[in-house]
């Protein structure tokens, strides 16, 4: 049985075709406790799982002259083995080296003759550790799907979990190009009719109608705003095949207690410390840090209650500017929660869903078109790409092997050289720091700029100590007394 993928689906496996340097595979590695599994005990594992996860079965195909968008089709040569690669890490097997086998990893594009997913086993990790790299494409999941697929292929106990449904799965026969092109050229004859339904449900509801047309054009404003470019600089630039990796660290309870105390979100101080580490990376390499430098692309999920599980993306975005030009972490949290809040309140996030909904509606040739086009475009607006997205509260089992962490990977396109992914898994928040091998050899120092500025951002927000009262001094009363906040260090 096949179904057609989503103009928003579609656009990641034709960033793809347009641009040979870019593969649009997402990541995430979840680090165990060892020792690792035998490859046929894992292999067993995951075949159990299959049933859970129908998507792992099937494969991508495109419609010739784009006359649709691209479908999924059962994979009758299916082979489990084929997506389950094993590796070892030198002795000593250290961190460093795990990054440096990731970025190598993420660098190879996934095969489209199969099923776009592939489990790599690292074996050798110091401290009697093993690592599982989980990497999907971009047009399967985004990072909320991603994350669930954990739910289903590891455990919430190391006793396992029971009662698998069977595995019944009989594969359809894979259809002919000549199949695929007359289900599509049938399609765009039932379009304008499909069309005409959606429009007479729209005026059916004329208010509704009226909030949403409203809604879309008041969000329209700031995405206009976005097609000017950004402030030139060395952190956008044509990029090559080849992927560097690296990783930062941070206690959650300190961020939390960041967000707390300074009245904002998470995602505000994730991305203060992110806009100092860019800061501090435009400094070392001589340049200035203009206030319109680095304009991020954030994903937001707009996923309903329960959808967790739909192997699709489901995200919008907004546009904002990161405040590098800000040297104190305090003043830069600030201006992160001021501006985010303005372009939330402006609808962009909305207005960025409603255009992809209205393109599912569209005949796909044109979608199709504009795609390719702007794979070609001189993108100068976005300068990098910073996802956020939660992990599981506690830990995770897989054939009994506790998860320890899990390390996000961010994929990067067209013109930006570097990426964050941020991933909160247990007690702790990780950062994938993803850079174009040859124009941002700095993913390390990067990495450890971000630990550097959240330890920043938690002495500006920490109470002062109570001193000690002079002997023979008043105590003052509880109505006058004031907690002290340390004031801000300087850069």
């Amino acid at each position: 049985m096949a179904d057609h993928m989503s103009p928003l689906d579609a656009a990641f496996l034709t960033l793809e075709d347009e641009q040979p340097e870019v593969s649009m595979a997402i990541s995430s590695v979840a680090v165990l406790e060892g020792p690792p599994p035998g490859q046929e005990e894992f292999l067993d594992a995951i075949r159990a799982r299959l049933p859970l996860v129908p998507r792992y079965r099937q494969k991508a195909r495109q419609i010739p002259l784009d006359l649709g968008p691209p479908i999924w089709v059962d994979d009758p040569a299916f082979d489990l083995a084929y997506h389950v690669r094993r590796v070892a890490l030198a002795p000593p097997g250290g961190d460093a080296r795990l990054s440096e086998l990731i970025g190598d990893i993420m660098s190879q594009r996934l095969d489209r003759a199969h099923p776009l997913w592939e489990y790599w086993v690292i074996e050798g990790l110091a401290g009697d550790r093993w690592a599982l790299v989980s990497k999907v494409h971009h047009c399967m999941v985004d990072g909320v799907s991603g994350t669930h697929l954990y739910y289903v292929i590891f455990d919430e106990s190391p006793e396992g979990t029971a009662g698998l449904p069977a595995d019944e799965w009989n594969p359809d026969a894979e259809p002919s190009a000549l199949r695929l092109t007359t289900d599509a050229l049938r399609d765009l004859l039932r379009n304008p009719v499909e069309q005409a339904r959606v429009i007479g449900r729209a005026l059916a509801s004329p208010r509704d109608l009226a909030q949403s047309v409203a809604q879309t054009a008041r969000g329209l404003v700031p995405l206009m705003g976005a097609l000017w470019p950004a402030a030139a600089s060395t952190l956008t630039g044509p990029i090559g095949e080849h992927r560097r990796y690296a990783v930062a660290r941070a206690p959650l309870s300190d961020v939390k207690e960041v967000a707390h105390r300074a009245g904002v979100t998470f995602n505000d101080v994730v991305l203060s410390a992110i806009s100092g580490a860019y800061r501090n990376l435009l400094s070392e390499r001589g340049e200035d840090a203009h206030p319109h430098a680095v304009r991020s692309l954030v994903p937001v999920s707009v996923r309903a209650p329960g959808e967790e599980g739909v192997y699709e993306n489901r995200i919008s975005l907004l546009l904002p500017y990161l405040p590098v030009h800000l040297a104190d972490p305090a003043s830069r949290l600030r201006a992160v929660h001021e501006h985010l809040a303005e372009l939330k309140a402006s609808g962009e996030a909305q207005t960025g869903e409603a255009i992809t909904r209205l393109a599912g509606y569209e005949p796909f040739p044109p979608v199709a078109g504009v795609m390719r086009l702007a794979a070609h475009l001189p993108q100068r607006q976005i300068v990098t790409v910073t996802t956020n997205v939660p992990g599981p509260r506690r830990p995770l089992y897989l054939l009994g092997r506790r998860t320890l962490e899990i390390l996000p990977y961010v994929p990067i396109a067209t013109r930006l050289r570097t990426g964050v992914s941020i991933f909160t898994c247990c007690d702790q928040v990780t950062f994938g720091v993803t850079g174009d091998y040859d124009s941002a050899p700095e993913v390390e120092r990067l990495a450890r700029s971000i630990e550097r500025e959240t330890e920043r951002l938690c002495l500006a927000f920490r109470p002062s100590p109570v001193l000690s009262r002079p002997r023979g001094a008043k105590r003052r009363s509880p109505k006058t007394a004031r907690t002290r906040i340390a004031e801000p260090q300087p850069a």
